[in-house]
This record gives C-alpha cells, sequence and structure tokens, in this order.
C-alpha cells in the first residue's frame, strides 16, 4: 500500500521512528526535515514508485498526505 511505503521511506531517509509520523505531520516542521532531507526523499519515492516529480509539484510537499495524495494520482 502507498501509504506504508511513503511512511517507510520518511523514516527512512529522516532517521525517525515510524510511529511518530502521521498524515498531518509537516515533513519541516514537525519531521525536521531539511532542505537536503527533502531532496533524498523526493528521489527515493521517485525511484520507489518509478515516477518523476517536476519541482513545481515537488515544492508543495508539505505534510505527509500531500506526498501519498500526490504519488496515488501518478502511479
Amino acid at each position: 500500500m502507498v501509504k506504508e511505503k511513503i511512511i517507510d521511506i520518511i523514516a527512512n531517509q529522516l532517521y525517525i521512528e515510524k510511529d511518530i509520523i502521521t498524515l498531518d505531520s509537516h515533513l519541516l516542521t514537525d519531521l525536521r526535515a531539511d532542505s537536503l532531507d527533502m531532496i533524498e526523499l523526493c528521489e527515493a519515492i521517485e525511484d520507489e514508485f518509478d515516477i518523476e516529480v517536476p519541482d513545481e509539484d515537488f515544492d508543495i510537499w508539505r505534510y505527509v498526505h500531500d506526498i501519498i495524495d500526490y504519488v496515488n494520482k501518478h502511479i
């Protein structure tokens, strides 16, 4: 399922426990991702789901649910 895979990717990329990640977690403030983390997270999601995320789409990812919604629409 997309949701679980994305949460796994986020946890692995940010070196955090999966159980603190919610759909409403803000990537920058709640999960403390920085700009490099966000780029690496995007690359990992592109690889996992075999999609390409344009910069203008990537820039709207603020919350975990933003990523899930985006991936669900593009796979």
